[in-house]
């Protein structure tokens, strides 16, 4: 009676033992974009105005912590194990501000707020950023941004980027890598047109 007991009791130990290992979860992992570009030059600004960066629109998919992934043409699908740290909305805001600033060019480059003041306010939207085979491993990055006159709401400029950035690998990890890169140059392509753009329309006054 005593050994049949035991051999019950190691059996219930054994199951819940077993139970416990097929109910342990994968670890989450959590990747960011580098979005602080090299500090700004000490030059005099060449453009004594302020810009404010608005939030970035993005569509349903990507605001969700869940980094996207193509699968064809047609077909986009979310990791469950793969997230990003921040939302890639927020993320991209950021890169924009910050590469901005890293120009020099104006006098200040804030993000959007209720006490932000600015002669003009930069609007971007993001269109798609994941990775996709096609045949080979790319990471995508679409994204608009636009420039609009804060007194008029009229927009004066607009800018698109759109690119698939080679895949160096094939974890996930290598995919961010592209996008970092995909992401950065997309960042830079919107500073200089947008530079470009006051160089051609000098702004006559600052106001405060």
């Amino acid at each position: 009676m005593l050994k049949q007991r035991i051999g019950q009791v190691a059996l219930v130990i054994g199951l819940a033992g077993l139970c416990a290992a097929c109910g342990a979860s994968r670890p989450y992992k959590y990747y960011v974009l580098d979005v602080n570009p090299p500090a700004p030059s000490a030059q005099p600004a060449a453009y004594p105005i302020q810009l404010i960066v608005g939030r970035v629109n993005a569509p349903e998919l990507y605001r969700d912590s869940r980094i996207v992934y193509g699968s064809g043409d047609v077909q986009l699908g979310a990791y469950e194990y793969e997230r990003w740290a921040e939302m890639p909305a927020e993320m991209l805001q950021q890169s924009l501000i910050s590469t901005l600033r890293a120009t020099g060019q104006y006098h200040s480059v804030t993000a959007i707020s209720s006490s932000a003041r600015g002669e003009y306010i930069v609007r971007g939207r993001l269109i798609s950023l994941y990775g996709v085979d096609k045949p080979n491993l790319v990471a995508r990055f679409s994204m608009e941004v636009d420039l609009s006159d804060s007194k008029t709401g009229e927009t004066i400029w607009s800018d698109t980027y759109s690119h698939d950035e080679p895949v160096d690998g094939k974890t996930v990890a290598n995919v961010i890598e592209a996008m970092d890169r995909d992401v950065r140059a997309g960042m830079n392509q919107f500073a200089a047109n947008l530079g470009q753009y006051f160089a051609a329309h000098p702004p006559q006054t600052s106001q405060n």
